[in-house]
């Protein structure tokens, strides 16, 4: 073997059990402690869901700020979002604001939940004078097409009595006007690019409202409200912004703020995955390695649909280095990886244990995969 291997660590988080950063470092020490020559090139990764933006953050040694913001129920609430190593590239979730996790489960109805501090936390990005930002928008409690995005920019949604809407999907049917033209200035002068690996239209039965809506508390009765709402939302903007948004790939995202963001902001979206490789330079990293190592909670025939260890390993393999995947769970299905870019996956685990304990032993049974690989390929 080797004795100036370079290994690239782009992990995912293990969820509820360490983040990708704390992955790495697991992964670290159990190579050293089998090999203390070999160099690890830390990139944490992510896929646009949870985790993405201190995971960006981790790997290019940015900053991360709270603010208070106006939460999903209209309370306050204290979120997060991170400017990248470069200071010029802004990154929020915008779950952090307006994340189903704020809501408890006896008091979700996106009827009346609002994406209000997404946008406010937009708007802190652009105070830091960010020149570039990417929005991960994923996880949300809402069904408000975006609306308190808009309204936090300064954007008026207003009825027939010339006054602003109130918070939440069921306002929509009142929509008779939309007034733009204070949206934030500095909106025009920077990038916006959205992560996101939703594509399901805004409207319908794969619309946001039906597919998505009974998780955020909709009833039936609610659900076609909600349909019937975007739809109306939807048409005033075709009419009144001349952007046709209602089936486009990704406008139901979020409860619809991929439509909002692409009707008022004038966004792209984009693959999670994608993005994350493309902020954090993996590609860049692993040209020069010998190999690569991902790896997440739990690895399936799922990951093939856009997750993190298969967007690491098709990196990977346009330089044909060989990539390792570790998981707490090893899932139905896995062969299929190896024949998209994955060389070996491994089960972290030592034996049958709980789940509570799985988690917490999880940066241990890392390492000690880790090492294990390593005095396998010190043998080689």
């Amino acid at each position: 073997m080797k004795k100036d291997l370079v290994i690239v660590l782009a992990p995912d988080s293990f969820k509820e059990s360490m983040t990708a950063k704390e992955a790495c470092e697991a992964m670290e020490k159990g190579i050293k402690k089998a090999n203390k020559n070999i160099k690890c090139i830390h990139v944490p990764m992510a896929d646009a869901g949870e985790g993405t933006m201190k995971s960006l953050v981790d790997a290019t040694n940015g900053q991360i700020y709270k603010a208070k913001v106006i939460g999903p129920l209209g309370n306050e609430v204290e979120a997060s979002y991170g400017i990248l190593g470069d200071e010029e590239t802004g990154v929020l979730e915008m779950a952090s604001a307006s994340g189903i996790h704020l809501v408890p489960i006896n008091e979700r109805n996106p009827l009346k939940i609002t994406t209000y501090g997404a946008g406010q936390l937009i708007k802190d990005c652009l105070d830091k004078g960010v020149k570039r930002l990417l929005i991960g928008i994923g996880g949300s409690a809402t069904n408000d097409g975006g609306t308190g995005v808009i309204q936090a920019l300064g954007g008026k949604l207003l009825d027939e009595d010339n006054k602003e809407l109130g918070f939440g999907g069921g306002e929509l049917s009142k929509l008779v006007r939309i007034d733009a033209a204070k949206l934030d200035d500095r909106l025009k002068n920077i990038v916006i690019e959205v992560a996101c690996d939703v594509t399901n239209p805004l409207c319908g039965e794969n619309g946001a409202s039906k597919v998505f809506g009974g998780q955020k508390g909709a009833t039936p009765e609610m659900i076609e409200i909600l349909d019937n709402n975007l739809k109306h939302y939807a048409k005033i903007i075709k009419e009144q912004l001349s952007k046709d948004i209602i089936d486009v790939k990704g406008a139901g995202a979020a409860g619809g703020l991929g439509a909002g963001l692409m009707a008022f902001l004038d966004v792209k979206l984009k693959r999670g995955v994608e993005l994350v490789i493309q902020y954090a330079a993996l590609e860049e990293k692993i040209k020069n390695a010998d190999m690569v190592w991902t790896g997440e909670g739990s690895i399936d025939f799922q990951t093939q649909y856009g997750k993190t260890p298969l967007g690491v390993a098709t990196v990977a393999k346009k330089y044909n280095k060989p990539v390792v995947a570790l998981a707490g769970r090893v899932g139905e299905g896995v062969d299929i990886l190896y024949t998209k870019g994955i060389d070996s996956i491994f089960g972290i685990m030592k034996g049958a244990t709980s789940i509570e304990q799985a988690l917490a032993d999880g940066k241990k049974n890392i390492e000690n995969t880790a090492e294990n690989i390593i005095r396998l390929i010190n043998i080689l």
